[in-house]
């Protein structure tokens, strides 16, 4: 019991979720060969960092969904911080946004590879699409329930339009823009994945797709024991950011 009050909880996470993994296998009687191991997909994955190859793909695929992230994200909010105090012109934009947010980013893959081709472009309009509009919805929401007492003050002071939005209207607002991008992060990673699998020749996309054309299925696992900890550190990375961003407007608790 003391050992176990020692580890912290996501050591304590990953060994339970090893411990189900190889219960799993033992119980289900699976072969190896059709559901690897902990012990195999460990030993994939030090072969592949051991080559470099690992690496080299992560490089690319964090490259790409940085680059399609942060352009949705930017324009997303400077678009939402618009948006939101033109309630006239929403109300003519909303139908539009609703019918678009539910389509599938993938569902747009033949056309981005017919106009963008393949390598890094069609992977970074996916990711695009998939974080840009829950940024959006959720920074339009944030303004329109921004304090009027606030825009109030802001009025008596002559602030500017762009004065207001910047020291009253974006940080008041932020903390449910923060809501939208933790959404966001999750959606772009998981279709990142799913966009190097369509139009990408690297990445972790490609990596997956490459091991399964070749029946290495512990490199396949390794692959998604990799991308789920890379998404892991982003989430982690993104609630950083925000207690950093409420720590400048004097949001910390």
């Amino acid at each position: 019991m003391a050992i176990v009050k020692k580890l912290s909880p996501i050591t304590l996470g990953f060994l339970l979720l090893l411990l189900i993994w190889q219960a799993a296998i033992m119980i289900g009687g699976h072969q190896s060969a059709l559901f690897p191991p902990p012990l195999k997909v460990g030993e994939a994955l030090l072969a592949i960092i051991s080559d470099g190859s690992l690496f080299a793909h992560i490089q690319i695929s964090l490259f790409r969904f940085f680059t399609g992230y942060l352009i949705a994200v930017v324009a997303a909010i400077l678009l939402g911080l618009i948006l939101g105090r033109l309630p006239a012109v929403w109300k003519v934009l909303d139908p539009v946004v609703q019918v678009l947010r539910p389509v599938s980013p993938i569902a747009w893959s033949p056309f981005i590879v017919l106009w963008f081709g393949i390598g890094n472009m069609p992977a970074i309009v996916i990711i695009f699409i998939a974080a840009f509009f829950p940024v959006l919805l959720s920074t339009v929401s944030a303004v329109k329930k921004v304090d009027k007492t606030y825009l109030r003050i802001a009025s008596n002071f002559e602030m500017s339009t762009f004065e207001t939005m910047r020291k009253i209207i974006l940080p008041a607002s932020f903390p449910m823009i923060a809501n939208g991008l933790h959404m966001a992060l999750g959606s772009a990673w998981i279709f990142l994945v799913a966009g190097e699998m369509v139009g990408a020749q690297s990445g972790l996309g490609f990596l997956i797709v490459d091991a399964r054309n070749s029946l290495s299925l512990d490199l396949v696992m390794a692959c998604i024991v990799v991308i789920g900890v890379l998404g892991l550190l982003l989430d982690k990375g993104i609630h950083y950011f925000e207690s950093w961003v409420n720590r400048i407007w004097g949001g910390a608790k």
